[in-house]
């Protein structure tokens, strides 16, 4: 009777452990996000899930074109790439992305714009900086966003952290540009 009282708890400390293990690793490293809507059309689909690292920006920096999440509102978080940086002037025009009057090259839209038949993707317009401590994020779909163009930058310190691995659907399994 007694190795069996010492079996059982055995197991619940092994899974006690476990579960606090998980909730550490979840709460101050990675986290599981759902996708919701279609504002990061072509490169990522509703209902996709993805997997946040929390930790990139505590040890790093972000960078143009990676691809966050950040709480918009108490109750809802957003996903969008990094356009501007602190200090950036942004600036479209003719479909085109220029950061401190320096053009970008957005290949990660590249098939999306040659499927556009009324009118550019991303319509012309300029901000005129990006103040310290905040990010100008936007979505892949232009026409469809919700973004810094209409919510402003986006403080730095509401960034939950960097998502690139998208680990469901399955058919859509790997790193995301």
């Amino acid at each position: 009777m007694a190795k069996r009282k010492n079996e059982v708890w055995e197991w619940l400390k092994a899974l006690a452990i476990a579960v606090i293990l998980a909730a550490v690793i979840r709460y101050f490293f990675f986290a599981p996000i759902v996708v919701d809507g279609q504002s990061m059309m072509p490169t990522l689909h509703h209902q996709d899930r993805m997997i946040v690292n929390k930790i990139g920006y505590k040890i790093g920096k972000p960078k143009r074109f990676d691809i966050v999440v950040f709480h918009a509102t108490v109750e809802k978080d957003y996903i969008k790439r990094i356009i501007g940086l602190p200090g950036d002037r942004i600036e479209y025009k003719d479909d085109i992305l220029y950061v401190n009057g320096k053009q970008y090259e957005e290949s990660y839209l590249d098939e999306y714009k040659k499927g556009l038949i009324d009118g550019p993707l991303t319509d012309s317009f300029v901000f005129e900086e990006v103040p310290e401590g905040y990010l100008f994020v936007m979505g892949d779909n232009r026409r469809n966003s919700k973004d810094s163009r209409h919510i402003g930058p986006v403080p730095i310190d509401e960034v939950l952290g960097e998502t690139n691995l998208i680990y469901w659907p399955l058919s859509d399994f790997g790193l995301v540009e």
